[in-house]
């Protein structure tokens, strides 16, 4: 069994397609079209069987820091001998586990808890930590503050200008916005049923989601078009990097100067590299996932991005070598 799908299960056209919604999650077909070479029809005939075949999902996501939501805890956690793979199912079936890698370097497995609270954080990291008897040492760090999130990521396969095209609407980055330090806005209830609905399918349309939800389309339009624009609810096309011919799949885990952090992580956040990076707590107060087109091209990662960033006091590199969930639901396993 393998958790990795097959780069030759797709074409030049599925891959622009991916990057499109990568762009943006609910780009119009129309939009998709012009940028991909292809009839409307056609990119969402090509959506649809990649979806189909379990190798793409656009969804939904709330930004957490900037709603009452939760919070993330990152967990590096090391397995008994031999027993990874057991562990990281088990981890995997939570649901309060938002990712899950497997990984090679100084950790074993990579894991995103999300907790309402410090009491549920407590249940989930102490009380009841799926598979804690094949578990030997983990190390958190929380999360306090995003430098660019998925849903930013710019895959590079289309023309510079379709970044700007496809997201038009759309919010900044989340490290330019002018209201970061704001207290988190907590959703109305129709605000939370949209987010759900659209945790499983991210395109679905406004006059489903308001049959769904027993609503009125005026009134579900109004809410999401106020969840987009305050840049709370972001659409993520979960795709294997593999597909899109990145092979190195990768986290950074940083000790920055406390006074060089934002300077550090704005300059790695613009990398091309970067999918995503945020501060946080503890020995590593930067941490980003990445990818690059080969495992080779770590080494100049590692001496001229890593190495030039300001006040670097420490690195460490997890290499990964399966994603068995992201955004919540479980990476397709293919054998």
């Amino acid at each position: 069994m393998t958790y990795r799908a097959h780069a030759e299960a797709i074409d030049e056209l599925d891959r622009r397609v991916i990057a499109a919604l990568q762009l943006n999650g609910r780009a119009p077909w129309s939009a998709v079209a012009q940028w991909v070479g292809a009839s409307e029809s056609t990119a969402q005939r090509r959506y649809q069987s990649l979806c189909a075949r379990g190798l793409l999902r656009v969804v939904g996501t709330v930004e957490l820091d900037r709603t009452r939501q939760g919070s993330s805890m990152l967990v590096r956690v090391q397995a008994r001998p031999g027993r990874g793979l057991d562990l990281a199912e088990q981890l995997a079936a939570s649901p309060d586990v938002r990712f899950l890698a497997v990984v090679t370097g100084t950790a074993d497995l990579i894991v995103d808890f999300v907790a309402r609270d410090n009491d549920e954080m407590i249940r989930m990291l102490f009380t009841d930590l799926p598979g804690a008897d094949l578990i030997t040492v983990t190390e958190a760090v929380a999360v306090i503050r995003t430098f660019t999130s998925a849903s930013r990521w710019d895959t590079g396969l289309l023309p510079a200008d379709a970044a700007a095209a496809l997201r038009q609407g759309t919010t900044a980055p989340p490290c330019d916005r002018d209201e970061r330090d704001r207290a988190p806005q907590a959703l109305s209830g129709l605000e939370k049923e949209i987010a759900s609905a659209l945790t499983e399918d991210g395109r679905t349309q406004v006059s489903t989601l308001a049959r769904r939800l027993g609503r009125s389309q005026s009134s579900v339009a109004r809410a999401l078009d106020r969840l987009i624009g305050r840049g709370v609810l972001q659409f993520r096309t979960l795709v294997e990097p593999s597909l899109l011919g990145y092979e190195a799949e990768f986290m950074v885990w940083l000790s920055i100067e406390p006074d060089r952090l934002d300077a550090a992580g704005r300059r790695l956040a613009a990398h091309p590299g970067t999918k995503f990076l945020s501060a946080a707590t503890g020995r590593f107060n930067l941490v980003g996932h990445m990818v690059l087109p080969r495992r080779a091209d770590l080494f100049r990662y590692t001496s001229e991005v890593i190495g030039a960033l300001p006040g670097l006091h420490a690195s460490d590199i997890t290499l990964h070598l399966a994603t068995l969930k992201y955004s919540w639901h479980r990476m397709t396993q293919a054998a």
